[in-house]
């Protein structure tokens, strides 16, 4: 059944507005998924604080048009497409994403928004790769008390080996 004008415009606007709050979008195919397996992705996206948004491909290419704030060149869209809009935080709902279509290989993954500009399939799935804030930060601190524990066991070691002799002599007498 055809969409109406009135409606298209709707959906438009509706899409540019996400596209403009999105801190993340990914550009999805999703050929052969069930209608099971669209409620699941849907209530996990949900839960990620993302949402699952099926459109057709050329008010897709519009709404991004309009908002004029996204740089390069939009990923070809081919089949069914679906996009899926993250607020806020960025990795969990490419993390979810790329989990799901591990278990699920009917979707696949085509290319997204990241950062104000159009990225591939190869960098979203990077992106899904990447550990997340809380790791990278503990991993940053561990970088820059690295040096500070070195030396205090180098700053430690004299002592630790003078006592080490003196117990070797004390067994020896």
């Amino acid at each position: 059944m055809p969409i109406t004008r009135q409606k298209k415009e709707k959906i438009l606007d509706e899409l540019t507005e996400r596209a403009k709050k999105a801190s993340v979008v990914v550009f999805v195919n999703f050929h052969g998924l069930s209608t099971a397996l669209s409620q699941q992705i849907r209530r996990l996206m949900r839960k990620c604080g993302a949402s699952y948004v099926v459109a057709k491909r050329t008010l897709i290419k519009k709404a991004f048009e309009q908002t004029g704030l996204v740089t390069g060149e939009m990923p070809e869209l081919k089949g069914e497409t679906a996009l899926i809009f993250g607020e806020g935080e960025i990795m969990e709902p490419v993390k979810s994403l790329a989990q799901f279509i591990k278990q699920h290989p009917v979707m696949t993954m085509v290319g997204g928004v990241f950062d104000n500009g159009f990225v591939g399939r190869e960098s979203m799935l990077n992106i899904a790769k990447l550990p997340s804030r809380e790791i990278l930060l503990g991993q940053l601190l561990g970088v820059i008390n690295g040096p500070a524990r070195q030396l205090v066991g180098v700053l430690q070691a004299p002592m630790r080996d003078f006592i080490s002799v003196l117990k070797q002599i004390g067994k020896n007498t």
